[in-house]
This record gives C-alpha cells, sequence and structure tokens, in this order.
C-alpha cells in the first residue's frame, strides 16, 4: 500500500511486519489527523475569546468570564504541548524510528501506538519510568 491510507477502513494488523508501509501511512494519517483537529479547536477557541472579550459591567460575571478564560487558555497550552509532541512523532516517521522504544529499540506494540500514537517506551519501559518517579 502507499503512504495514503484511508483511517476509516483500515485495521491494523499483528500479521503484517511491524511498521511496514501500511503502519506507517496509517500513524501518519492519525497523528495528522489528530494535530488537525486540535488546530482547528484552537482557532475556534480564539475566535470565542475575541467574541466573549466584552468587558462585563457585573463583577461576578467578568470574574466568571476570567476563570473561563483561564481555563481555556491552560487547555490551549496543553494542546500546545501535545503538538509538539505530534511533531516530534511525526520526524520519528520520517527518521524510521517510530514505534519502536527509546530504551530499549524493541517494538513498542500497535495496541499501545494506536491508542497513544506519541509514544516513545513500551509499556515495560513506560512502567520502570513510572516506578522510579514513583518510588522518588
Amino acid at each position: 500500500m502507499s503512504e495514503k491510507i484511508d483511517l476509516s477502513t483500515y485495521v491494523l494488523s499483528e500479521d503484517e511486519d511491524f511498521m511496514n508501509a501500511n503502519h506507517r501511512a496509517y500513524f501518519r494519517a492519525k497523528l495528522n489527523a489528530w494535530r488537525n483537529d486540535i488546530l482547528r479547536e484552537a482557532r475556534e477557541t480564539l475566535d470565542h475569546l475575541a467574541e466573549e472579550s466584552a468587558n462585563h459591567p457585573d463583577l461576578a460575571d467578568r470574574a466568571s468570564s476570567e476563570t473561563d478564560r483561564a481555563i481555556e487558555l491552560r487547555a490551549r497550552d496543553r494542546q500546545r504541548k501535545l503538538i509538539a509532541k505530534i511533531d516530534a512523532a511525526l520526524q520519528r516517521l520520517d527518521e524510521g524510528t517510530y514505534g519502536y522504544c527509546e530504551e530499549t529499540g524493541e517494538p513498542i506494540g500497535l495496541k499501545r501506538l494506536d491508542a497513544r500514537p506519541i509514544a516513545t517506551l513500551s509499556i515495560e519501559a513506560q512502567e520502570r519510568h513510572e516506578k522510579v518517579y514513583r518510588d522518588e
């Protein structure tokens, strides 16, 4: 299959060679779709915040509006960081290292990647990593 894939019809298969052209195309499409959704939501948030910038005469309304605005901006900041992780995953796809654990070099696993396409560690390595930080 080519580097284009239909996310609605393609099903990942463990029977195929790991990170073959189908897998790479699938994850590239999934990551790009996720990235595009985040960017679309960010544009909608900015539009909403621009409309909502009215000065509220009531102090309670103003406080509520400012709280909502702060929550939206924090959420957008988390999304910005997520875009950086998506871009890094796309870079790993280009380099041929996507899907392999950064610690062990072993395949991460299709189910884990499908659930968390920006994963950089296998489940075992992630658990070790979390245990180290939990024990500190």
